[in-house]
């Protein structure tokens, strides 16, 4: 797991905050599917005759439609990426694990009728099939990559995720995500976000400015949900100091 700042300290004291509602991002914040995406785009690299080690630079939170345009336009169309992307969690579906915490988590919000959706850059073939693949909650609401015009760090795929949970803009919404990319997108639509150091060291979330930076989410814990107001309690341990 990259943690790489000389002995980062995660003791911060736990803190209760109030939502209205809660946006995950998927890879790396839900289920770690570093390995298979890793596959996925070798097999892709070589098919393209592209070094895999370049797209996996920058393919990271990003959309494949917009990998896809930098290295083969003939192939950035929703129906070829949505193809290729459900096939992932069928091919390699053994070499994802779930983000510690992430099954408890999500179970308990869908138990209190929580407000949540998943917010990601991969399609929805994608994201169905790792729910399924690791028999994990789905939510009510997904924002998926053929969603939104722009990928993150672009805000526009948060404040839709916002929308899709009828929250309006000035309620407060919890992001959580482990990219600089999502992060930036979750602050620039105006919520609160958690940063959670699975797939980037934490320099990199660090420069950009989430609320939290946590290990995973055994960290984030559902408290309770007001049954009047209809408010999400949710409890925030270790974080970094």
């Amino acid at each position: 797991m990259p943690l790489l700042e000389e002995n980062p300290t995660f003791t911060g004291r736990p803190e209760t905050h109030k939502f209205a509602g809660i946006l995950f991002d998927m890879d790396g914040t839900i289920v770690d599917s570093t390995d298979a995406i890793v596959k996925h785009w070798h097999k892709i690299g070589k098919e393209l005759g592209v070094d895999p080690a370049m797209i996996l630079q920058s393919s990271h939170g990003r959309r494949s439609i917009d990998t896809f345009q930098l290295y083969d336009p003939s192939k950035a169309n929703w129906e070829y990426v949505s193809h290729v992307e459900g096939l992932i969690p069928r091919q390699f579906g053994l070499d994802a694990v779930e983000v510690p915490g992430a099954r408890n988590l999500l179970a308990s919000l869908e138990a209190a009728k929580v407000p949540w959706a998943i917010v990601t850059s991969g399609t929805r073939p994608l994201v169905t099939g790792w729910l399924d693949v690791m028999k994990l909650a789905h939510p009510r609401n997904l924002v998926v990559a053929e969603d939104v015009k722009e990928g993150k760090p672009d805000p526009e795929c948060y404040r839709l995720g916002r929308e899709k949970l009828g929250l309006s803009a000035d309620t407060r919404v919890l992001v959580v995500e482990d990219s600089p990319a999502g992060i930036r997108a979750g602050k620039a639509a105006s919520c609160n976000v958690v940063g959670l150091a699975t797939t980037h060291d934490i320099a990199q979330l660090r420069e950009n400015g989430p609320d939290w930076i946590v290990k995973d989410l055994q960290s984030v814990r559902f408290v309770n949900r007001n049954a009047d107001t209809g408010e999400v309690a949710i409890e925030i341990l270790h974080s970094l100091e």
